[in-house]
Order: structure tokens, then C-alpha cells, then sequence
């Protein structure tokens, strides 16, 4: 079934959806927790070690802005759990290797939406310097006291507002832009323009359920900055299984489960 545009019917889903969607994916967790949780420990440690990094630098500011502009870029980094969504599925049990290295994602189209995504994020660090430019004159070169200047003045208050303004919006434009075109890009069959016109429709169709599952990202994305990236072994995958659910969801079964050729099969024009 498609639309009148061609591209892919949505399907309707209520309020409860997200739940549903998160339920269900903490199920597909343990059916592979061996290699799920192995990618999650594999992002973890990446990113505990990149923050590490810019902390061990005295850049206070970055070591924060960078550390919340993650969502921007996570979508990229899903696409194994994704693929381990996919697999589980069809009834396979995913081995690491095949989340790890997914070859349907290694082509034009999934480096079109990567691309966009990294300069979403460049721009994200790019408002966040601004409003803390303009918050301040002075330099936080640690955490703590960039910590104390945000929660205890008058001007880290507007800064802290002015922030969750500027990045809840671009935050919410990456989500429009990513929430079904990531994972619908799996299949190689699809193209981004039509990917992310899919993921638009889907978003003004069901604004309400969307935006819900928008802030439960936020907050799960929180927790794993909270608790210095550990929650994300268990978290990053959850969230990649339940965002494969949520695209199955809401897009048209007709169009959504056409099957995929075995990867071994495909031809490299294909994937290209």
C-alpha cells in the first residue's frame, strides 16, 4: 500500500505506543543479550572515552555541550541494533559481527542521512558556544565550576533556559528527521529523500505519541550521561530494538516488511 504521494502509508498507533514499543524491544533484548550488550559496552566506552578526553582538557563547557548533543549522532550509531531488530524479526539470532558491520547500511543513502546528522551536530556546538558566550565573560575550565556557575546564578538560570530552548528545538527537528528514516534505510531498496519525507509524515500524523517517545529518549539518553555512560551497555541497544519497533509500527506493513534478500546475495549495485 502507498500513499497518494508514493511514498509509504502510516499506520495509525495511539498514545500508549511508545510503552508498547519499549516493552516489546526489552524482550528482543534477551533473546541476544550477549552481543546487543556488547555493542552498548563497545558506545560506552567510546563515549566515556571521548568525554574523558575533552574533560582531561579543562574544556568544561564541551565536555557538557557534547556530551547532551549525543542524540544528534546516535541514530548513526543504532544502526546495529537495528539490524539485530531486523534479524530477530525474521527469527535469527544476531551475532555481533552482523550488528557490528552492517553491510545494507554501507552505501550512499545511510551517508547522506549521516551526513545531514553531523552537521545538525556541528551546529548544535556552534548555539550552545553562543548562548553560553553571551551568558558569561568568564571561562569554566572544570566541570564543577561551570556546575555551580549554571545552578547557583542569575545567569547560568538564562543560560540553562535559553539552552533547553534553542537545543529541545534542534533536537526535535533531528528526531522528525531520523525517527523512521534511520532504520527504513535499512533496506537498500529505499532512498533518503524518501526515507526522510516518510519519517516527516509519520511525525505530523502522530504528533502527540511521537513527542512522547521523544522525551523518553531524552530522559534514557540522560540517564546514560548521569551515570557516566554505564547505563548505556543496557540502554543504547533497548532503545535501537525499540526504535526498529517503532518504525515497523508506523509504517505501512505492505511496504514496511517487503523481505529483504540475503545479504550474502546482493549484488554490489545493490548496495550502492
Amino acid at each position: 500500500m502507498e500513499s497518494r504521494t508514493g511514498l509509504p502509508a502510516i499506520n495509525d498507533i495511539d498514545a500508549t505506543a511508545p510503552f508498547r514499543w519499549l516493552a516489546g524491544a526489552w524482550g528482543d533484548l534477551w533473546k541476544a543479550p550477549v552481543p546487543l550488550f556488547a555493542y552498548g559496552f563497545l558506545i560506552s566506552m567510546v563515549s566515556l572515552a571521548l568525554t574523558w578526553g575533552i574533560y582531561e582538557t579543562n574544556a568544561a563547557f564541551w565536555a557538557l555541550a557534547l556530551t547532551f548533543g549525543f542524540v544528534f549522532v546516535a541514530p548513526m550509531l543504532a544502526m546495529g541494533p537495528y539490524e539485530a531488530g531486523r534479524r530477530l524479526e525474521t527469527g535469527e539470532k544476531p551475532k555481533l559481527g552482523q550488528i557490528l558491520f552492517v553491510r545494507t547500511a554501507m552505501r550512499q543513502d545511510v551517508a547522506y542521512l549521516g551526513l545531514a546528522l553531523l552537521l545538525i551536530y556541528f551546529f548544535w556546538g556552534r548555539m550552545a558556544q553562543l548562548v553560553y558566550g553571551l551568558s558569561t565573560y568568564q571561562l569554566y575550565e572544570t566541570i564543577p565550576d561551570f556546575l555551580r556557575f549554571a545552578a547557583s546564578t542569575q545567569e547560568g538560570h538564562n543560560m540553562l533556559i535559553a539552552g533547553s530552548i534553542v537545543g529541545g528545538a534542534i533536537a526535535f527537528l533531528t528526531f522528525t528527521l531520523v525517527v523512521v528514516s534511520a532504520p527504513m534505510l535499512l533496506d537498500p531498496r529505499n532512498n533518503v529523500f524518501a526515507a526522510v519525507a516518510t519519517s516527516f509524515r509519520a511525525v505530523s500524523r502522530h504528533p502527540g505519541p511521537l513527542l512522547l517517545w521523544a522525551v523518553i529518549i531524552a530522559i534514557l539518553v540522560a540517564a546514560c550521561a548521569v551515570s557516566g555512560f554505564a547505563a548505556m551497555v543496557v540502554i543504547f541497544p533497548w532503545l535501537g530494538l525499540a526504535s526498529w519497533r517503532a518504525y515497523r509500527a508506523l509504517v505501512a506493513e505492505e511496504t514496511a516488511q517487503r523481505p529483504l534478500k540475503p545479504v550474502a546475495t546482493m549484488k554490489t549495485s545493490e548496495l550502492s
